[in-house]
C-alpha cells in the first residue's frame, strides 16, 4: 500500500498527496512583458479601426447609424475578449491615460502604448483603404470624422466628446481596473456602451471617443477640418473618468480621498 500511494505521488497526484505542491508559474519574460503587449496594442487598434472605417465606408444610406454602431461595438467587444490578458486591450489613447492614472498599467508601458495605438489607426485606415473602391472611399472621406461643417455646432460637438468618451471610460475603470467592481463581463459592457453610444451621439459629433479611429482616417484621406475636437474631447473625458474613480468611486486602494 505504501509502495501505492508513494507511486501515485511520484505520477503527481496532488489531490491524494497534499504534500507535492504545484510549481510557481513562470515570471513573464521581456518579451511577453513588453513586446507581446505593444504588438496587441497595434494589431487590436488596427483591426477596430479597419472593420469601423469600413462600416462606415460601405455603409447602405437605409441603416443609418445602426451598422457602424453594432460594427464598432462588436469588434471592440472581440478584441477586449481576445486581448485582455496579453496588454489589457486599450486600443485607445484616453483608456490608457486613465488607467496608468488610476494605477492599472506602469508608467514605462504609457508611451509605447499610445504609439502602437496611433501606428494601429494609420494601419487600419489604410486596410480599409487597400479594401474599398476610391469612389466610396473619397465619399465618406475614408471614414474620418465629417459631421461638423460649422462653428455652430462646435460646442454640443466637443461637449459630446467629453461626455461619452467619460461614460466609456468609466465602464472600462470600474469594469477592469477597480479591484471593487471588476467583472468579467467586461468586454461585453465596453462593447455595448460603444455601439449606444454611437447610436446616441453619432449625428451631432459622429461619437468618435478614440483619437487613433480620428488620426488614421483623417491621414489617410488628408481631412483634417476640426480634427482637434477628436483630440481634445476624448482625452478631456478620459482624464475626468479617471479623477472620478481616483476621488469619488473607486475603492480604497484607488481611492485618493476619504479611505
Amino acid at each position: 500500500m505504501a509502495d501505492e500511494k508513494m507511486e501515485m505521488c511520484e505520477a503527481g497526484a496532488s489531490l491524494v498527496c497534499p504534500e507535492v505542491k504545484a510549481m510557481p508559474p513562470a515570471r513573464p519574460n521581456q518579451f511577453e512583458r513588453v513586446f507581446q503587449p505593444c504588438l496587441a496594442e497595434l494589431l487590436g487598434t488596427a483591426f477596430f479601426v479597419f472593420v469601423g472605417c469600413v462600416s462606415v465606408i460601405e455603409n447602405e444610406g437605409a441603416t443609418g447609424r445602426l451598422q457602424p454602431a453594432l460594427v464598432h461595438g462588436l469588434a471592440v467587444a472581440a478584441m477586449v475578449a481576445c486581448m485582455a490578458e496579453i496588454s489589457g486591450s486599450h486600443f485607445n489613447p484616453p483608456f490608457t491615460l486613465a488607467i496608468y492614472l488610476c494605477g492599472g498599467l506602469d508608467m514605462n508601458m504609457v508611451f509605447p502604448y499610445l504609439a502602437c495605438q496611433l501606428l494601429g489607426g494609420v494601419l487600419g485606415a489604410a486596410m480599409a483603404k487597400a479594401m474599398t473602391s476610391k469612389e466610396s472611399f473619397a465619399k465618406a472621406h475614408g471614414a474620418a470624422f465629417d459631421v461638423l461643417q460649422s462653428s455652430d455646432a462646435l460646442g454640443g460637438a466637443l461637449f459630446g466628446e467629453v461626455a461619452m468618451t467619460c461614460l466609456v471610460t468609466l465602464v472600462v475603470l470600474l469594469g477592469a481596473v477597480n479591484a471593487k467592481t471588476r467583472s468579467p463581463m467586461v468586454p461585453f459592457l465596453v462593447g455595448c456602451t460603444v455601439a449606444v453610444l454611437i447610436l446616441a451621439g453619432g449625428g451631432v459629433s459622429g461619437t468618435c471617443l478614440n483619437p487613433a479611429r480620428a488620426f488614421g482616417p483623417a491621414l489617410m484621406s488628408n481631412y483634417w477640418t476640426y480634427h482637434w475636437v477628436y483630440w481634445v474631447g476624448p482625452i478631456a473625458g478620459g482624464l475626468l473618468a479617471a479623477l472620478l474613480v481616483r476621488l469619488l468611486l473607486g475603492d480604497r486602494k484607488t481611492r485618493l480621498l476619504l479611505k
